[in-house]
């Protein structure tokens, strides 16, 4: 059902901007036929690499395949969109009009041009954002402190060791004075994706890498990834946390596992655990791979939450969809009762829909600042 689902805007496709097209037959069955394999990505994932969240052909096709899908999405959308005016003229003029072939080829050539500008912005290297965070009760000694929040790497043929090193030397030259990973490293298992992760052992920050899991993890392994990561030099704060001093002042960072964890035999997320014997006076920021517990979650006295997991939706308009499933939260920062919230875009996403347009991918800086008020 699911892999029909997919094909519905290929059809659409097929349907309403193909066959009418004044083209000879076998070039319109060349172009129905590349779009429908495209369409079918992720089936071709599970039977070629035996997951659909883990492709193992060449770079170069995932991108293809992924700018195919994504301009059969745009041409499906555009198509209902010209068809839907064509109705509304229909019942004003009492006859529908005819649409000319240039008509198809401009949304034709918009599809395909936006398709190409959504791939690129996925597999990109992040531009840095930055953003002020006030939190009440904030030790001096903690004004101006800096974090760096990566989340969603989703290492992979897609996202390789290539991209990694030249993503942990843009985080390193950023400075800050902590670095935490918000869970889904990776897409693939230990075997595959060993090299593509080896570059994260350079990750360097003063006060230490910290780490969650996301729900990726669980799909690929993972007690050997749990392993593997804190052998990159990270701290896995597994229903756990950490206190960081400067001078008589002092925070708490915490984190939890992923919901993914439940009807699995690994431990579920459990946040009275991760706060056992914190300091009742330090500010708690919580590392939490999905934003969807974050109502609950703020009733603990959390003063920060750094989630991830819904790449910002990824695209405006089915980042509304994405909100759905997710508590009401996909992107940017969000006051939860008494609790901040930033739900991060993502630095990648899964390989299987790589494409963004307007919820740009993102390395993330957090400035903390004393809240006075």
């Amino acid at each position: 059902m699911f892999h029909f689902i997919l094909g519905l805007p290929w059809l659409v496709v097929l349907l309403r901007f193909i066959l009418p097209l004044p083209w000879i037959w076998p070039a319109k069955a060349l172009l129905a036929g590349v779009l429908l394999v495209a369409s079918q990505q992720v089936l071709l994932n599970r039977i070629s690499s035996g997951s659909v969240f883990a492709p193992e052909y060449p770079r170069p096709l995932i991108i293809v395949l992924n700018f195919l899908f994504g301009a059969t999405l745009l041409l499906a959308v555009f198509q209902i969109t010209l068809d839907a005016a064509s109705l509304v003229l229909a019942l004003v003029e009492g006859q529908f009009p005819a649409v000319p072939p240039e008509v198809r080829y401009i949304i034709g050539l918009a599809a395909f041009g936006l398709a190409a500008f959504g791939v690129a912005g996925a597999v990109r290297i992040p531009p840095v954002k930055n953003v002020e965070i006030a939190i009440r009760d904030l030790p001096d000694a903690f004004d101006g402190y800096r974090l760096l929040q990566l989340t969603d790497l989703h290492l992979s043929r897609l996202f390789p060791a290539s991209w990694a090193e030249a993503l942990v030397k843009k985080a390193n030259d950023l400075k800050t004075d902590l670095i935490v990973v918000t869970g889904d490293f990776i897409d693939g298992r230990l075997e595959k994706r060993r090299a593509d992760v080896a570059p994260l052992a350079k990750l360097e920050a003063p006060d230490g890498i910290f780490a969650i899991p996301g729900n990726h993890e669980y799909y690929f392994g993972y007690d050997d990834w749990m392993e593997h990561d804190a052998s990159l030099g990270m701290r896995m704060l597994m229903n756990e946390h950490a206190v960081i001093e400067r001078e008589a002042g002092r925070i708490v960072i915490a984190g939890v596992t992923d919901l993914a964890a439940f009807g699995r035999s690994m431990p579920n997320p459990d946040l009275a655990a991760a706060l056992k014997d914190a300091p009742s006076e330090a500010p708690i920021i919580l590392l939490d791979h999905q934003p969807r517990m974050a109502a609950e979650t703020a009733k603990a006295g959390i003063a920060l939450q750094l989630s991830g997991h819904t790449h910002g939706g990824m695209v405006l308009g089915l980042d509304r969809l994405v909100a759905r499933a997710n508590g009401g939260f996909v992107s940017g920062h969000y006051q939860v009762g008494g609790m901040q919230l930033y739900v991060n875009n993502g630095t990648a996403l899964w390989p299987g829909f790589a494409f963004r347009l307007g919820r740009p991918s993102e390395l993330t800086v957090f400035t903390l600042r004393r809240n006075n008020s």
